[in-house]
């Protein structure tokens, strides 16, 4: 059985998201058994891209979600828009030293690739998202700043074209307005959206184009062989592929990916709607902004002017009381002039997060494929993915097989204590933040 979410009901959660989002009409629900090409399991972004990539192929595609259409992670994130894959592949010597030096061009290939996918598919199905381009990695030490020069000069190695920029301090207020930073990166290249709008948008292109989409659909059970069939309350679908989609709310159904992946806690605010001099004074060039800790925090402008504000992460499977009371003291820190103002939502939910947090990607049969633990950079790199597999179901195994011989060990201590082992790590990781 798959997990639910303890802090939310099985609606969508209390986000700006959910109240600005375009279109929340219910999917159909699965009435009666069928069979399929291909089966996905997951309403996220993982899922979503996988069938409107298979369905553009001509697939016959069923995919089933136990909630709603983005009510996981998918829609409930930061909404930034990022290439790569994350800090722990974010210059050369990391990235050859995973993917290997024949390998590390391709790799890093898709890791551009993966944002263009987007910005695709919101021109060709326009989706109304709110997608702002431009990214600021801000810098809170020359320590970051050097790590992020590193990270600029990887990417024009490898030819990427995108306008990237260096930022000191005497230019950093002209993208944050804020005294915490020193200087930062910025990339015109990544950028930010309104994610529930996104993926939903991305099902109804999907749906348009044949897919099935299916909410309220809790797979019980999974009978593997040459037919998949996967069992839910009421009804099956048997299918020829089966691709699992869930990532952190994916749960005890598939045990070998739940060893390797944990559901961490990750919790946002948005204010209400700024004045356009306090929006101007604080983000001045509407730029999605992450810092470089372990223990970070990101934020950027929604479309009307709200600042909206994620951070901490809890590993315990227990959501703080007080989300609000939780991150306020983390906004105040990085804009002390937004005291007093008022908080119009806050939310959490779990993000997916492997061991080595690289994004994991493989096949557990030869018809069984499954991509999950972006570490909290997914929103993108999802979309990558989700391509793979649907080139690999299509017989072009080739820039699968990069990403699938990453070896991505389990945590260690099991189901009972991978959690607190993860703490543990990221209370190291929060000293050194602290100490420098």
């Amino acid at each position: 059985m798959r997990i639910r979410d303890s802090i939310h009901t099985d609606q969508f959660p209390p986000s700006y998201y959910t109240a600005t989002c375009n279109d929340l009409t219910p999917f159909r629900r699965l009435e009666g058994n069928m069979h399929v090409n291909v089966c996905v399991v997951g309403g996220g972004f993982t899922g979503v891209a996988a069938a409107l990539h298979l369905a553009e192929k001509g697939y016959d595609v069923a995919l089933v979600e136990q909630n709603r259409i983005g009510w996981g992670a998918s829609g409930r994130n930061g909404g930034q828009v990022i290439g790569g894959y994350g800090p722990e592949l974010s210059n050369m010597s990391k990235i050859q030293k995973v993917f290997g030096r024949d390998n590390a061009r391709a790799a890093w290939e898709m890791g551009v690739e993966c944002v263009d996918i987007i910005d695709e598919w919101i021109s060709k199905y326009d989706i109304d998202c709110d997608m702002k381009w431009g990214y600021f990695d801000a810098a809170m030490k020359q320590r970051e700043m050097d790590e992020l020069a590193e990270s600029m000069e990887t990417l024009k190695s490898f030819g990427y074209k995108p306008e990237q920029r260096m930022v000191g301090a005497d230019e950093v207020k002209n993208y944050v307005g804020s005294d915490r930073y020193i200087g930062g990166l910025t990339n015109m290249g990544w950028g930010h959206c309104h994610v529930l709008n996104l993926v939903r948008g991305e099902a109804r292109a999907a749906e348009k184009l044949g897919a099935k989409i299916f909410e309220d659909a809790r797979v019980s059970k999974i009978e593997y062989g040459d037919k998949v069939t996967i069992d839910m309350d009421t009804c099956r679908i048997t299918a020829d592929i089966l691709v699992l989609g869930g990532n952190a709310y994916l749960g005890k159904l598939v045990p070998k990916l739940a060893s390797r992946i944990l559901p961490t806690g990750s919790y946002i605010v948005t204010t209400e709607p700024l004045e356009e001099s306090v929006a101007k004074e604080i983000l001045p060039a509407n730029f999605a902004v992450c810092d470089q800790r372990w223990a970070l925090d990101y934020f950027r402008l929604t479309a009307d002017n709200r600042l909206l504000f994620g951070g901490l992460a809890t590993y315990s499977g227990r959501h703080p009381r007080d989300i609000i009371g939780a991150i306020m003291p983390n906004v105040l820190k990085v804009f002390p002039q937004l005291k007093g103002v008022k908080i119009d939502h806050a939310w959490g939910g779990y993000m997916g997060i492997g061991l080595n947090r690289i994004p994991q990607l493989g096949r557990l049969a030869p018809n069984v494929y499954f991509a999950q633990a972006y570490s909290g950079h997914g929103v993108a790199p999802t979309h990558m993915s989700a391509r793979l597999i649907a080139e690999a179901i299509s017989g072009q195994m080739e820039r699968f097989d990069v990403m699938a011989k990453i070896k991505h060990p389990p945590f260690p201590g099991g189901q009972m204590f991978k959690a607190p082992i993860q703490a543990v790590g990221m209370a190291y990781y929060r000293l050194k933040d602290a100490l420098g």
